[in-house]
């Protein structure tokens, strides 16, 4: 099984390659367009000279049976277009794109060409998130914070926001009929931005804060009297009466506690199968974000 990996940034070396570069028969081929970064890469996995490529020409040139994308996002739209035109599976980072016309547009053609494509929210794949799944959900709430980094309205939503809108999106128990967003800009930049999901018997709120003072990501789930919360994806409290924690086990690996694995793992299996995985739910989550940015972008007058 020939796999292509495009782009070797941090999420690609931390999160994707310690996992593709340990599949029994997978060939892995690396493609990026610097130089030393592809040589360091591709030597850490002892890949041959073969495996190794300047240009996504030299990499379609290998009649890929699937590929993951961790380029930037502003080049999404061509390189997610050029793989699915060559007719070849497609897992991509979130976002698609920034603009939700070029996503709808990748989803339309994928759909045309009856091709996989997978959109990366590693989130829905996190055993504690997964969990959560299962716990009653009358309030939801899920927190990401950062320090000192505020950020132009549509980056931030749809590079980082949008982890926080889709799992809200996961985990919501019924049929969204309300939606209220909250944000506070300034000179330009997006600083907090506050999201509120209801429905018939339930309440979840998504909140950003790039001014928080600290790094972190808690989400908490409750309802008939009993909370399940989620710290940094990591450490897992039950709170009926006496608290409970479960932590992540000293030999899981990082790229499962926070569900890279089985995602990764999920679409090579669904590839092999032959079954064709839809990218419509991963639109709407978009189509939600693009709701986020234009109520921000109208009370800050940016718009």
């Amino acid at each position: 099984m020939k796999v292509g990996c495009i782009g070797l940034g941090d999420i690609a070396q931390k999160a994707y390659l310690p996992v593709l570069g340990l599949q029994p028969g997978v060939d892995l081929h690396l493609q990026t367009r610097t130089p030393a970064t592809l040589e360091r890469v591709a030597d850490s996995l002892h890949l041959p000279a073969d495996r190794r490529h300047a240009t996504l020409d030299s990499l379609l040139a290998q009649d890929l049976d699937a590929a993951f994308v961790h380029a930037p996002t502003s080049v999404h739209p061509e390189i997610v277009t050029r793989l699915l035109e060559a007719g070849v599976p497609t897992y991509v980072d979130k976002p698609l794109a920034y603009e939700l016309a070029d996503s709808e547009r990748l989803v339309a053609l994928a759909e045309e060409r009856n091709l996989s494509l997978a959109v990366g929210f590693n989130r829905r794949h996190a055993p504690g998130y997964v969990q959560c799944a299962e716990h009653p959900r009358e309030l939801i709430l899920m927190q990401k914070n950062r320090i000192g980094l505020p950020e132009e309205p549509r980056t931030m939503i749809l590079d980082d926001f949008i982890h926080v809108v889709d799992t809200l999106r996961f985990l919501v128990p019924g049929p969204v009929d309300d939606v209220t967003v909250r944000g506070r800009v300034r000179d330009g930049l997006l600083q907090h931005v506050v999201l509120q999901l209801a429905g018939d018997g339930f309440t979840a709120l998504g909140v950003m804060n790039r001014l928080s003072g600290s790094a972190e990501e808690i989400l908490e789930v409750s309802g008939q009297d009993t909370k399940r919360q989620v710290v940094n994806l990591a450490e897992t409290i039950d709170h009926k009466g006496q608290p409970t924690v479960r932590r992540r086990g000293d030999w899981v690996p990082v790229a499962r506690q926070r569900g890279f694995e089985q995602a990764v793992l999920s679409f090579l299996d669904a590839v092999r199968a032959g079954k064709v995985l839809s990218a419509r739910d991963a639109l709407q989550t978009h189509e939600l974000c693009e709701r986020v940015v234009r109520a921000i972008q109208e009370r800050s007058g940016a718009a």
